[in-house]
């Protein structure tokens, strides 16, 4: 197929790049709709003169609809942006790229989603599309615990996940950790509820909170729901979490200025699973908490990892020093062409 790309670039260059400008609009409207002509502009830096020209063309077409609201999508835009999106993939090179930005992480499998989620929060909804679809072909059948952590990303995520993953499958969904002192919508039992709600599961919570003194949450071990939960975690067979930048999550678990000020000095830039690494991957700092541990990770099968942005590109390639082989990432462009160029360094 690349060959065939470029006999067509050869010979007529500038309709592989018509066809490209005309694709990218389509799948900015589709992130961002309803839009108006300057945010879309603004979101994909190209002149205002040059969208309206083309967005003349795709509404002339019928593929694009505009109101007072914005610009839309029409069903027959959905249709070419999707028919499309395969080709387009192929045509940008994005597997390419998935090959390349897992060999310099070192881990076996990449996945690309077009777009930078720091300029789109759709672009997330993009990632849990492609999570969803990716365990949909990965995941065997029969009964499946899937420890989950907690996040933003993680919660906008588990609003696409559907009952499809669940077709011929008995999933049952579990904090990976305890408490993180976070917003409750965005904590690791919030999400495991989301995530089964959506696919018409079973899920569990883990009521042990964070910050507490070993004294405290010693008793709480011996209850037998929390054993049970524990249990499930300790054998899950499946694992989805995010990196997060490791400043960005200090403050918002509101840690001490101490600490904080530690980490800075250490210039810690990631963290998962409540342990801070500096880009390197040297472990700066770690939460004490309950449940799952990164070496814990290395027995699992399948384990997720999903985050994007270019704000998440140097959290990314810092982590991965100590993630499993076999991970799966999924990311977006932002993100991968920060790694794959060298500016995370």
């Amino acid at each position: 197929m690349h060959s065939e790309f470029a006999w067509i670039e050869a010979i007529a260059p500038d309709m592989l790049g018509v066809i490209t400008k005309r694709y990218q609009i389509l799948q900015f409207i589709n992130w961002l709709a309803p839009v108006g002509r300057r945010t879309l502009a603004d979101q994909m830096k190209i002149s205002e003169r040059v969208l309206r020209t083309e967005t003349d063309f795709l509404r002339q077409q019928g593929l694009v609809e505009s109101s007072k609201s914005g610009m839309i999508l029409t069903g027959k835009g959905l249709d070419a942006f999707h028919g499309l999106e395969q080709l387009m993939n192929q045509l940008l090179g994005v597997k390419d790229d998935e090959k390349r930005l897992a060999k310099i992480l070192g881990i076996d499998h990449c996945l690309i989603v077009p777009g930078d989620a720091d300029q789109s929060p759709r672009v997330l909804d993009e990632l849990g599309k492609t999570l969803n679809q990716t365990m949909q072909v990965l995941l065997p059948a029969g009964n499946l615990t899937v420890a989950v952590m907690g996040g933003t990303t993680m919660a906008r995520i588990a609003q696409q996940m559907t009952f499809k993953l669940s077709s011929g499958r008995e999933l049952t969904f579990v904090p990976a950790r305890g408490g993180v002192g976070e917003a409750v919508d965005i904590q690791a039992n919030s999400v495991a509820a989301a995530m089964a709600s959506a696919t018409g599961s079973k899920f569990r919570v883990l009521y042990i909170p964070e910050n507490v003194s070993t004294e405290t949450y010693q008793p709480l071990l011996k209850e037998p729901a929390v054993k049970e939960v524990l249990a499930l975690i300790d054998n899950a067979q499946v694992v989805i979490h995010s990196v997060g930048d490791a400043l960005v999550m200090a403050h918002r678990r509101q840690m001490s200025a101490q600490t904080i000020k530690m980490l800075t000095e250490h210039h810690a830039v990631a963290e998962t699973f409540g342990t801070f690494y500096d880009e390197l991957g040297n472990v700066i700092y770690k939460i004490p908490r309950i449940g799952l541990q990164i070496p814990d990770l290395n027995r699992m099968p399948y384990v997720f990892a999903v985050a994007g942005g270019r704000s998440k590109a140097r959290a990314i390639r810092a982590y991965m020093h100590n993630a499993p082989k076999h991970s799966w990432l999924i990311t977006d462009s932002g993100a991968a062409n920060m790694i794959l160029t060298g500016e995370t360094r």
